[in-house]
């Protein structure tokens, strides 16, 4: 139920409320008014009685006597039926406004929980949703970096002035220098033609050579590193290490923390 819905059927409600009242309270003032008249009525009747006890003691039959007392009794009991129903009334218009008022603290309570939960649930949404970005760009991060930017074929031979074959059997005899010198330098040392080669400024580099990327490389498990990617030969590896790795400037760092 929205918040207007509900205030109109909570007026619509409280219509008939004020009349209710109003009747109830001119119920005991009429009430009050014949409570005060019985009470008026009983002294009258009670110094009456009292002087004529006083004045004319022998004049008085006991029949007579107990027939005033009993005229004195009889209005003191319509003066508390009265005063009774006054507080009966009163009661009742108290529950009456009360019950209105425990309904409304009531249903505040309700609509303030339903918005602390709302505000729970779009917060934890909110939450998951900046987590999982923050995952999203970390991975995607880590696959760019480690793809290899080649140039395609059509490039190459566009920049070499061959045919698309020529390039190709340059690209095995290219392949074939390159492994040939990685088993002569063993595995700690870089490819020579990579070293020789002129880096293309388009071309993202990496490791602490500053390097494009090339053969295998490892990724630093510290999401704050500003290199992020490392050729094996460059941080003394061969192969790839079990558990998270951190690259030798991470290292220190955390030594020093």
């Amino acid at each position: 139920m929205t918040s207007a819905l509900y205030l109109e059927n909570y007026l619509d409600s409280l219509e008939s409320l004020p009349t209710e009242l109003e009747r109830n309270f001119k119920l005991m003032r009429k009430l009050d008014d014949r409570a005060q008249t019985a009470m008026k009525s009983i002294d009258t009747h009670a110094k009456e009685y009292m002087k004529n006890l006083v004045t004319n003691k022998d004049a008085m039959t006991e029949e007579e006597r107990k027939k005033r007392l009993h005229e004195i009794q009889v209005l003191f009991g319509k003066a508390k039926e009265y005063s009774d129903d006054k507080v009966q009334l009163a009661i009742q218009t108290y529950e009456l406004v009360d019950k209105q008022i425990r309904r409304l603290d009531n249903d505040l309570a309700r609509f303030e929980g339903e918005i602390q939960e709302k505000a729970s649930s779009t917060r934890s949404k909110s939450e998951e949703a900046v987590v999982k970005k923050g995952r999203k760009k970390t991975k995607d991060a880590k696959v760019t970096g480690k793809k290899k930017q080649s140039p395609s074929s059509e490039d190459e031979a566009r920049g070499g002035g061959g045919t698309a074959a020529q390039v190709s059997k340059k690209k095995k005899q290219k392949n074939a220098e390159v492994e040939e010198s990685e088993k002569e330098s063993g595995p700690a040392t870089h490819p020579s033609d990579v070293l020789d080669m002129p880096v293309d400024p388009n071309e993202p580099t990496y490791c602490l050579c500053h390097q494009v990327s090339y053969g295998e490389m490892i990724g630093c498990d510290n999401p704050d590193c500003p290199i992020e990617w490392f050729h094996f030969a460059c941080v003394g590896l061969t192969t790839k290490p079990k558990g998270k790795w951190f690259c030798p400037k991470c290292t220190q760092d955390r030594k020093k923390k």
